[in-house]
């Protein structure tokens, strides 16, 4: 490992594609192999830059597929009554709608705790490389976790999860995401209308309504302005 070079990253890169790997595979390889090259550096004092210099292909980004503005609000309508459990159906409508109208990443919601409410004018948020973030709250975001609270059969917590899931435990992501593909299958929405799309068709739906791109980054935690862009 202490002799590798770039041209052997670059073979390596060009077998794999010879094999089929699509450019985007290909990238995320690169990037476990540079991963590992700097694990194996720090512990043994290899000089390896050269190799870690080794770039991986560029690809065309899929781009975003958000909800038409009725779409996103029938979805929310749905999702209210979309469970025979009243409190579970609150539930979900409320994740749902910090996620179109606030722009949270699941992830983000999912981890609010007790603590976290009642909800002031604006949330703080520690996303992705715990980058923090300022988001506004909707009114309607905080009716609908209200209503969840108060359907809810567990006490709130201080350190315990906002969002319980039907036996007490943290809500997870899956859940959510099963849920999302009943109501989309009974609304007869795209496959493309995942609890992410609801990101998305916050960030869609700010800039065609006039907001500036750096206030929606601001909003999303992007770490690019770049990312933002393919909205």
């Amino acid at each position: 490992l202490a002799a590798l070079k770039q041209t052997d990253m670059r073979a390596f890169a060009a077998a794999e594609r010879a094999r089929g790997l699509s450019a985007r595979s290909l990238a995320r390889r690169l990037s476990a192999v540079r991963s590992f090259l700097r694990w194996i550096s720090d512990r043994q004092g290899y000089d390896l830059s050269a190799a870690l210099s080794t770039r991986g292909p560029k690809y065309q980004r899929s781009l975003p597929r958000p909800l038409a503005p009725d779409q996103a609000r029938a979805l929310l309508d749905h999702a209210e009554h979309h469970h025979p459990e009243p409190w579970i159906a609150a539930r979900d409508a409320a994740v749902l709608t910090l996620l179109y109208g606030c722009g949270l990443r699941i992830s983000e919601a999912l981890s609010l705790t007790g603590a976290d409410w009642p909800l002031r004018e604006a949330l703080t948020i520690r996303g992705k490389g715990g980058r923090e973030r300022m988001v506004p709250v909707l009114p309607v975001a905080s009716d609908a976790i209200a209503e969840y609270l108060r359907l809810c059969p567990y006490d709130l917590e201080k350190d315990g999860p906002l969002f319980r899931g039907a036996r007490g435990g943290p809500l997870r992501a899956g859940v959510l995401e099963g849920a999302m593909a009943r109501m989309r299958q009974s609304l007869g929405l795209p496959p493309t209308a995942t609890p992410h799309a609801l990101r998305h068709s916050f960030a869609t739906h700010l800039i065609d309504g006039g907001a500036d791109l750096r206030s929606v980054q601001a909003m999303l935690g992007d770490a690019s302005l770049a990312t933002t862009q393919i909205y």
